[in-house]
């Protein structure tokens, strides 16, 4: 264990990206405690206001990114500075994104349907720099021999060639493998040779003249989402809260007056 750690964490410097994801991790899950209680009425905790404003937690999440980012920046990977950094950093990025929905839409979703939004955001932080931490880096070029270190022109082709999986990917409407897919290159592979989710902009543009592909891709989207969204939704329920009826309804009333 001792050697695994040594191995796997210290000599390569990645402790500081061990406590970010941390406490990254326990700061959403605190802060996801902590408002529902509130939303619940139990416990000793309120909503902070100054006066009549009302100051959401991505203020001070803000305030604590910044100065873990400039003091990781300013400490490099070892010393006992760069860990409270990196402690201060994974803080901050975890209350930013859990209101990651309300800076998307600038507006108070938190406990709507467009709320689940910073939930996913969450996960798949979360999941990403988890893969960072196991060995995976960004476009599956990890773990190369010296020979193909050497070799730049096989490196660029193998960056290249996945990015480009990726961002086919997302065009076709599917976000969460693209984004994946940039740091595990099979799961890009995967996404792109799928048939695209419709409304997505290859749909809409190579699937116009084809009613066949046109009425396939329509047919496994709802396969899929009536295979996992339900899933997803429960997952997402557990960690984050159930939306608010209430509030949704309110919101889809203001979306229809605007509109």
């Amino acid at each position: 264990m001792d050697s695994w750690w040594y191995r796997n964490i210290l000599e390569p410097g990645k402790l500081p990206l061990l406590l970010a994801l941390s406490s990254f991790v326990l700061t959403f899950l605190a802060t996801r405690v902590v408002t529902r209680m509130i939303r619940a009425g139990r416990g000793p905790f309120r909503n902070v206001q100054t006066g009549g404003l009302h100051i959401h937690h991505v203020v001070p999440g803000v305030l604590l990114t910044v100065v873990g980012g400039f003091g990781a920046i300013a400490g490099g990977r070892h010393g006992f500075g760069s860990m409270v950094a990196a402690v201060l950093f994974g803080m901050g990025v975890g209350l930013v994104l859990d209101e990651f929905a309300l800076i998307l839409h600038l507006d108070d979703v938190y406990w709507s349907e467009a709320g689940r939004q910073s939930v996913e955001a969450v996960v798949l932080t979360a999941a990403l720099v988890a893969l960072m931490l196991g060995g995976f880096l960004p476009f599956g070029v990890n773990e190369l021999t010296p020979d193909e270190l050497h070799d730049r022109g096989v490196v660029a082709l193998n960056v290249s060639v996945n990015f480009l999986f990726a961002l086919v990917a997302l065009v076709k409407g599917k976000f969460r493998v693209a984004l994946i897919g940039v740091v595990v290159p099979f799961v890009a592979l995967f996404g792109a040779i799928r048939l695209a989710r419709p409304g997505s902009p290859w749909a809409k543009r190579l699937y116009r003249n084809r009613p066949r592909a046109r009425a396939r891709s329509g047919l496994r989207a709802v396969r899929h989402d009536r295979r996992w969204v339900r899933l997803r939704r429960g997952f997402e329920d557990l960690i984050g809260g159930r939306p608010d009826a209430e509030r949704e309804a309110r919101a889809k009333k203001r979306s229809g007056d605007g509109g």
